[in-house]
Formats: structure tokens, sequence, C-alpha cells
């Protein structure tokens, strides 16, 4: 099982480029399910939750080839619509083909998800929506089995924002037959990157980015050619590192523009940031000042950036609060800090999180995937040799981490 191997106290330079967001790019791939003709997406990362849906729709049936960041699926002639355990178990979003499938073909058969284990991510609000669209939907020995002659629009509010819920309906909605309105929609730039390629492959769709979209089912839709947009996450990652170890680094292929949370907490921390069209260049010549961060839905601070915000303030000047209102689970990697030597307390769900002036290096474990990016970074910072092990949940959302950090001056390496 591969580990990364970091030596601490280096400052980062250089320049980066981001990948493209797996979080766009996995329901907009399931979105080829919707159309016989083929899909091809451009700016997809290499990364093994890419992997584990271009093998799941494989299984269905779909051709898909690959050739560097671009794949086409051409799912012209599927063999099944059904979405195994052995498939979902690893991978929360494979519940993105439900949607396209009971859309495309009446029917669909679809294991109950797995994935990081950060806390409950029910599909209650998937079944729902579904329903209200015409849906008969059954829960039989772990899977969704879904049936619809033809979806029907309708007016679905969700009891919470969900974004995979929101994806799903949307894909679904657009092959129904008449008008549906998403109430409580969620807001997330992945959300809208997913409706403009829906678009481009012939969806009428308004009202995505705000919390109620708008789709009017037409009766097919089209190929299409579409570019996935750029990773906040992982441009927010890189720019905790910096943050956190101090240095001068340029972000490029990135969007500013859906990063203002993330943009704001770090100019407390005392970052000097520089932004343009699709780039954001981080200056960090001191030690970072603390500041509190509260999770929640786009636009508010995403709960994908909490664990890396956390390192970072692990070596802060001061006290801060993190609360985290989107996962119940979501503080896993507090203890693996803890043993590099962060001071953290945790009271229900939230840390306070005491700034000491370095880290010692030390074994840690991955628990999740933002988990194991949060930990690189405290293995940034502290002195002496870190080791972080199961870092197959990094590979999960990250592209060539280890060298894209080594490239700016870390001593990162992975070891088998």
């Amino acid at each position: 099982m591969d580990k990364l191997r970091i030596e601490g106290g280096r400052r980062l330079e250089g320049r980066v480029q981001v990948s493209g967001a797996k979080n766009a790019a996995l329901p907009i791939l399931a979105a080829g399910l919707l159309s016989p003709e083929p899909l091809v997406v451009t700016n997809v990362p290499d990364l093994h939750d890419v992997g584990t849906t271009l093998r799941l729709l494989g299984q269905l049936g779909a051709h898909c080839t690959r050739e560097g960041g671009t794949i086409a699926i051409d799912a012209s002639s599927l063999t099944s619509v059904e979405a195994p355990y052995e498939m979902v178990k690893t991978m929360r979003a494979s519940i993105l083909v439900l949607g396209p499938l009971l859309a495309r073909f009446g029917e669909a058969r679809v294991s109950l998800p797995g994935g990081c284990a950060i806390g409950q991510r029910p599909v209650d609000q998937h079944i729902k929506g579904l329903q209200a669209m015409g849906a008969a939907i059954s829960i039989e020995h772990g899977y969704v089995v879904a049936k619809a002659a033809r979806l029907k629009g309708a007016r679905i509010v969700t009891d919470m924002v969900t974004v995979t819920g929101t994806e799903n309906l949307m894909m679904a909605a657009t092959l129904a037959e008449g008008e549906t309105v998403i109430e409580n929609a969620a807001r997330e730039p992945e959300v809208v990157d997913l409706a403009r390629a829906l678009v481009a492959m012939g969806a009428r769709i308004e009202g995505a980015g705000t919390d109620r979209i708008v789709i009017r089912g037409v009766e097919r839709l089209h190929g299409a050619t579409w570019g996935v947009m750029p990773d906040r996450i992982e441009a927010g990652t890189f720019l905790c590192a910096v943050a956190a170890a101090g240095g001068d680094v340029e972000l490029a292929g990135v969007d500013p523009d859906t990063m203002d949370a993330t943009l704001e907490k770090l100019r407390e921390a005392g970052a000097t940031l520089e932004t343009g069209a699709d780039r954001i260049r981080i200056s960090m010549s001191r030690r970072p000042l603390a500041v509190s961060v509260r999770t929640a839905p786009y636009p508010g601070f995403a709960t994908d950036m909490q664990a890396q915000m956390m390192a970072m303030n692990a070596v802060a000047e001061g006290t801060s609060v993190i609360t985290e209102t989107i996962f119940e689970n979501r503080f896993m990697h507090v203890l693996e800090l803890q043993r590099l030597g962060a001071d953290i307390v945790v009271e229900g769900n939230t840390a306070i999180v005491r700034g000491v002036p370095r880290l010692s290096g030390a074994t840690v474990m991955a628990t999740d995937l933002r988990a194991s990016a949060g930990l690189v970074i405290a293995g940034l910072v502290s002195e002496g040799e870190t080791v972080v092990d199961r870092i197959y949940h990094l590979d999960r959302g990250y592209e060539h981490m280890e060298s894209k950090l080594a490239a700016l001056g870390a001593r990162i390496e992975r070891i088998s």
C-alpha cells in the first residue's frame, strides 16, 4: 500500500497547474448516459474515482475511450441498467447514474452507495424527487430499483441542500415530459458546470447557480464536447499549504470567482493574494494568523476545505474555532493531527484549535479524502519526517499531488 513520506520545513515556491474538478467531472461523465450520441469530456483529472466511474459506465455497456485528459463516452447501446454493489461501494458518486438511466431507459437498479466514512449521506432526497416525477421506487436487497415509462415534470422541494441530489434530479428532468422545478437546489459551481454541459447536449435549463432550477424536458439529447471546470478544492488545498508553510506560488488554470469564501479566510490569515481571470498568486512571509470557519453549502465555506484549514490553523498564531455543519463525522483527522503535536479539542461539531509554533513529524493515517490532504499540509510544516499512510484516499481526488508539491520545492515522495 502506497504512503507519502514528507520532510517538513521547506517553503513552497513556483507555479502549479490546477486540474479539472473531480466533483464536476463525475456527474458530467454520468450525463453521457442520457444521449445515444457521443459525449466528449475534456480536462478530466487522472483520479481513482474517474477510473471507477469509467469502469461502471463500461459495465453498463457504454464504450469509453480515454486519451490523456479527454474521455469520449458512447452510450448508444447499453447492455445493462444495473450498477452493482462491487462498483458502487467505493464511491458514493455512483448514485449519479440513477437519474440518467431512469430518464432514458425507463428503469434503473443501483446499489446503495458507499464512499468516505465522513458521515451519513442518505439518498432519500434523490428518491423523493424521482417519485415526485412519477417513478415507482423500491429498495430491494440493498438496491434502489426504479421504474417509469416516462418521467413527468414536477415541483420538487428538497428537505436539505444536496449537491448530488440536485445533479441527479436535474439530469433526470432533462428527458422528462413537461417542466420540473427544483427548489432549495444546491448552488455549487459544479452543479452549474453540469447544467452547462447538459445545455450543450440540448437540455433546457435555467437558474443553475441559484436555489431554484427550472428544467423543461426534451425528447432526446445529442452529443457534445465539454471541458470540466477547474478544481476549486485542489486550488484551495495548495493555497492552504502555502499559507501554512510559507512561500510564493502561482496557481494556473483556476477560477477565483468560485473560491470567495476560501480566499477571504486566507487573507484573514495574513496571506497576500493576487487574482486574475484564471490565476491566483499567493505569497506568505509570516506565520499564519488563526482564522475561525463554519462550513456551509455554497457560497459558504466548503466542508471539503475544512481539514486543510484546520491543518493551517494548527501552526497559526492564536486560537481558532472550526464548526462543521455538513457532515457529523468529519473530524476524524483531529486524532492524527494531535499525533503531530497539534493542540485541538473537539466539542460536538466544533473543534477549538490553539496554534503551536511547529508540529513534529510522525506516522499518521488518512481517514478520508480531504483529511489526507490536511495531513499532507501538516507534514509540510512538521519538524522531521512525516509518513502519511492510506493515501488511496488522496488518490481518489487529487491528481499527482506529491509531484506537484515536489515541483514547488517540498521534500515529498511516494513510497510502497
